[in-house]
């Protein structure tokens, strides 16, 4: 237990999430073990006695988040709630805790896998592993990120651009650019990969390149190749930085079960290849991307409040589209509106959710698109809250 501890732990450091030493981690095992001694730890075992659960994390984020955090608490109610999709199908809400107290975390926990403690940092659980708990800590500070700088856009948009934080802007923007790794010469496999060992190193170099790159956070993002018949794709629920063991081969006529433990986007992932010209597919959930796809200046839409499932706009930054879709198949899920926009292009950005690119060959032309789309989306961004309103 304590080895898998110090693992997760030692994951938030390595993500950029938080400051080494940081992070607190327990779980239980015939008694409650901590990753280090820690004066939270009698609280916290309050908690998990409370909630009959496994592991627990409590950490103060680094910077920028734990400031963004922080804001958050300070003009919240009982939570927050982000628009992206994280949040809808995963976390729900964010709640807010005022104290780091039992007796007022509980009860949020009792509803939500995680929240924030104004001041000092996130908690949250897991049931089974401290694995959940690691995706759950991550993704409240991807979705309060994505929420902090859309709700500062919209307030420009409207005429009262938010002065709290636009004050904090610039140190925010500078600790996210130290918490982003330097550009640095990515080498990934070359060529077209028929023999499911090369294919299987390629897709987890990759993998490891994008979780290297910040470009994706906790287990969300997937990645696949298409080779003969069958498309290779990460498992749901699968870590790209621990693909080992977590590629399904999935055949196109269906004669094996992979397809049950296969990503959730296995279909629109087929479909792209059979759209022919690509072996490739990566997708991740780069911050600026999903702030980008998540603004649109049109208040009368009637089909605001719908932009995930329903859109009837043709959107686009620059020359990638910004299209609507649900996790899954069905008439508005990803299966059926991903492949076509991705049809001819470098990549399409799904709203509030990612974005998904290609390569005719190998994962190098994927990754780079990838990484311009993200560069590319965080300098509209900045045209945008830095020029007049638009519309």
């Amino acid at each position: 237990m304590l080895k898998l501890l110090n693992k997760y732990a030692e994951k938030l450091v390595a993500h950029g999430l938080c400051s080494p030493g940081e992070p607190l981690v327990g779980g239980v095992n015939d008694a409650v073990i901590w990753n280090r001694p820690d004066p939270r730890a009698a609280e916290l075992e309050k908690i998990i006695a409370a909630l009959n659960i496994n592991s627990i994390v409590c950490a103060r984020p680094a910077e920028p988040f734990f400031s963004i955090l922080n804001e958050h608490c300070h003009r919240s109610g009982a939570e927050f709630v982000p628009e992206d999709t994280e949040t809808r199908t995963f976390l729900h809400s964010i709640p807010v805790a005022r104290s780091m107290t039992a007796a007022e975390i509980v009860p949020l926990l009792q509803k939500r896998k995680g929240c924030v403690v104004e001041g000092h940092g996130v908690v949250a659980f897991g049931t089974v592993s401290p694995e959940q708990a690691f995706v759950v800590f991550s993704s409240i500070i991807f979705s309060a990120f994505v929420k902090f700088f859309v709700d500062y856009a919209y307030s420009q948009y409207a005429g009262t651009p938010d002065l709290v934080v636009a004050a904090m802007l610039p140190e925010v923007l500078a600790a996210y650019d130290t918490f982003l790794p330097a550009a640095a010469r990515v080498d990934l496999e070359r060529g077209v990969f028929s023999e499911e060992d090369a294919i299987f190193r390629a897709m987890a170099h990759a993998g490891q390149a994008t979780v290297d790159a910040r470009m994706v956070d906790s287990f969300f993002g997937n990645i696949s190749y298409f080779a003969g018949d069958t498309v290779y794709i990460s498992q749901t629920g699968s870590s790209l930085d621990e693909l080992a063991g977590c590629i399904d081969a999935c055949p196109l006529d269906n004669s094996a079960s992979t397809g049950i433990t296969a990503s959730s986007e296995l279909v629109a992932h087929r479909d792209i290849y059979l759209e022919g010209g690509n072996r490739a597919i990566l997708h991740g959930h780069p911050k600026f991307s999903v702030i980008m796809s998540m603004l649109c200046f049109e208040p009368a839409c009637e089909n605001r409040g719908k932009c995930h499932i329903k859109c009837d706009r043709e959107r686009y930054v620059e020359d990638i589209p910004v299209i609507p879709g649900e996790v899954g198949t069905g008439p508005r899920g990803l299966s059926s509106t991903l492949p076509p926009a991705v049809l001819g292009r470098r990549g399409a950005i799904v709203y509030g959710h990612g974005v998904f690119t290609v390569g005719t060959k190998d994962f190098r032309d994927a990754f780079a698109n990838l990484s311009k789309i993200e560069t590319l989306c965080r300098e509209s961004y900045m045209r945008i809250i830095s020029g007049p309103a638009p519309g």
